[in-house]
């Protein structure tokens, strides 16, 4: 009897937190109408800014997992002074609030500032352009990847990379036919909590984007300027949108979970 009252707060809690919220939205984007939705998501600023956030999380994807593995591989096969501290420093964006870390980029890299005004040099626009808003998601997001090969990379060792060096291969190659093959999965989980954390990122985006519309404006920056506007329907039918890719990427995650753990995910 304990263990049915149990699960039934544990359904209830998450009910009102995620289902609730979920249904609500759902049921406001589409008050007027399918084609109201519609008419909504296809505006061309809409259009725009899901395409930037896309943009967005594909080169975040791309940076932070490569240099995710690169990083792992550093921290879990080599010892060296400092160690303790980079280790550490992995972790500082899950500490340090997005607007903090989007301020500390615009003092880093604003047209007056030390390195913006090198990259000006080049005619190189960081702060309230995309490179500024890539930047600051690639800082919200470095842990992830990073978790999830560090405990792997040293639970697995390194004899096998060993036996492929005493069997003649060279480093890259025993990077692409022996390390690469056993962290894949690990590699692919990292990879698409990334995706999601980047498609929802709002705090550090909104500091170094600028807001201009139809420039670097992302999907949650329409979102926030449309209900702003008073534009609720608006801001209503993007929040769907953005939701349901989340949906899909949670689903990716079991799937890829399922993969590693080397079970069925559904």
């Amino acid at each position: 009897m304990i263990r049915f009252f149990v699960a039934a707060f544990i359904y209830l809690w998450f009910g009102i937190l995620l289902l609730a919220p979920m249904g609500a939205l759902l049921v406001e984007a589409f008050t007027g109408g399918v084609a109201a939705f519609l008419r909504e998501v296809m505006r061309p600023e809409a259009v725009h800014a899901l395409w930037v956030s896309i943009e967005i999380t594909l080169a975040v994807v791309l940076i932070n997992g490569c240099f995710g593995v690169l990083i792992s591989i550093v921290l879990a096969r080599h010892r060296f002074p400092g160690r303790s501290l980079v280790n550490s420093l992995v972790d500082l964006p899950f500490a340090v609030s997005p607007v903090v870390a989007g301020l500390m980029l615009v003092l880093l890299y604003g047209p007056n500032r030390l390195f913006g005004a090198f990259f000006g040099l080049w005619g190189i626009k960081v702060i309230f352009a995309i490179p500024g808003m890539i930047l600051a998601t690639v800082f919200v997001t470095l842990p992830f990847v990073v978790r999830e090969l560090v405990p792997l990379l040293e639970a697995l060792g390194t004899r096998q990379e060993e036996a492929a060096y005493t069997l003649g291969a060279g480093s890259w190659q025993t990077f692409w036919q022996v390390t690469l093959p056993s962290i894949r999965w690990s590699l692919a989980y990292g990879v698409v909590m990334t995706a999601a954390r980047s498609l929802g990122e709002f705090g550090a985006v909104i500091v170094v984007s600028g807001n201009l519309i139809s420039e670097t404006q992302s999907a949650t920056l329409y979102i926030y300027q449309a209900a702003a506007d008073f534009n609720l329907r608006g801001a209503y039918s993007v929040a769907l949108v953005l939701s349901f890719l989340a949906v899909a990427l949670v689903g990716l995650l079991e799937w890829v979970k399922g993969r590693r753990e080397g079970k069925p995910s559904f």
